[in-house]
């Protein structure tokens, strides 16, 4: 993606990532391929589509992969967690996706099903992240994306110990992380500074997660141990039933978002689409990124 003028100075080239989750429905899967129709132009460096909290959707996330390589120039990075399966499962995986010609993956530990109180390895499986990425990098050359907590992930005993997870990770093949959503700007600068501190130097890009709809972000939070400023809850009070400011706010929001972190030189972003284009192309347009046909 070419380089943009703001204020008659030039500005980093910014990067994309997209994330979407499989349907469950066929009335989702209409807004799920509209949503892809939407921003395929804006290039993205790859989209990612999720696997379940416990596996549970694998078979609906090889299907989309599927459809995006065979109906798209898209370049997809499915999630693959391990959860609920042996090591030679999950190898059989990565390699129908190698063989797909897939070359990037998002390596994660995963989440226990909800019943379950405490994650436990899969027994002859991969136990967490790092064990994960070794085994794909002894199957095939994948760039491999993972995941990191500015805010530390809620089952880390410490930030120390969540930061020696990610360099293992890192240290196992990884190519770049991933982050948790955020809405302090000064929480992924702070993780910035640590990693950095921790001879940690590989790309962490920031999540941006388009605001919907402020209860499900709440839920959203709450599970993976994000913050939610009381601004923000002051910026959505009393705007349950007009969904047109609500949209207009969360608009406005990640895109004061991304444009602060530009402002310290991060020029890629992971966007938690949330199977929807408006928000996220509406915040991408705003950032100078256009569609290739339409810059030129």
């Amino acid at each position: 993606m070419a380089a943009h003028l703001i204020d008659g100075r030039q500005e980093k080239a910014i990067e994309l990532t997209f994330e979407f989750f499989p349907p469950t429905t066929q009335k989702m899967e209409e807004t799920l391929w509209k949503s892809i129709q939407r921003l395929s132009p804006l290039e993205p460096r790859f989209v990612s589509v999720t696997y379940g909290a416990d596996g549970s959707t694998r078979q609906r996330t090889h299907a989309a992969v599927e459809r995006i390589v065979s109906e798209t120039d898209l370049t997809p990075a499915p999630h693959l967690t391990c959860i609920g399966a042996s090591r030679g499962e999950i190898d059989d995986i990565a390699r129908a996706y190698w063989d797909m010609g897939i070359r990037h993956i998002v390596a994660l530990r995963g989440d226990p099903p909800a019943d379950v109180t405490a994650y436990m390895p899969y027994a002859g499986g991969y136990a967490y992240a790092s064990d994960l990425v070794a085994g794909l990098r002894k199957i095939g050359d994948f760039d491999i994306s993972v995941a990191a907590y500015p805010e530390v992930h809620p089952e880390a005993p410490s930030a120390e110990f969540d930061l020696d997870n990610l360099r293992r990770k890192f240290d196992a093949g990884a190519s770049r992380a991933i982050t948790q959503f955020f809405f302090d700007t000064e929480v992924f600068l702070r993780f910035r500074d640590h990693c950095a501190a921790a001879s940690i130097d590989a790309m962490i890009v920031p999540g941006i997660l388009p605001i919907t709809r402020f209860p499900q972000l709440q839920r959203f939070a709450e599970r993976c141990g994000a913050s939610v400023p009381r601004w923000l809850h002051e910026r959505f009070d009393g705007l349950e039933d007009d969904a047109a400011t609500r949209q207009m706010i969360a608009a406005s929001i990640a895109i004061d978002q991304a444009r602060l972190l530009q402002a310290e030189g991060i020029n890629e972003f992971h966007f938690y689409t949330l199977n929807r284009s408006e928000l996220t192309y509406a915040i991408c347009h705003a950032l100078g990124v256009r569609p290739k046909q339409a810059a030129a």
